[in-house]
């Protein structure tokens, strides 16, 4: 199942991935940090999506509450529920 998420409070604009039988898949950044970014894509990729949600979450950027990988960890955990 494909999902697009709006982050909030951080550089990139929108976050689109791909979750099926619990793996995430094909993960995108629009804006942001385009390297690290594109790492953490890297990373996730074929992972499951709960145990990354896990690792991520609470995950901060500078002087912000949260960061891109906070908020794909957000993403990834609204995605599940919708799911179950």
């Amino acid at each position: 199942m494909k999902y697009d998420y709006i982050p909030k409070g951080v550089c990139a604009r929108k976050i689109s991935f791909e979750i099926n039988d619990g793996i995430i898949n094909n993960v995108q950044f629009q804006g942001g940090c385009n390297g690290n970014l594109k790492a953490i894509s890297k990373l996730v990729e074929g992972k499951k999506a709960e145990e990354i949600g896990q690792i991520l979450d609470g995950n901060t950027c500078g002087m912000k509450n949260t960061s891109c990988a906070d908020q794909l960890a957000k993403a990834l955990k609204k995605a599940l529920l919708s799911e179950n």
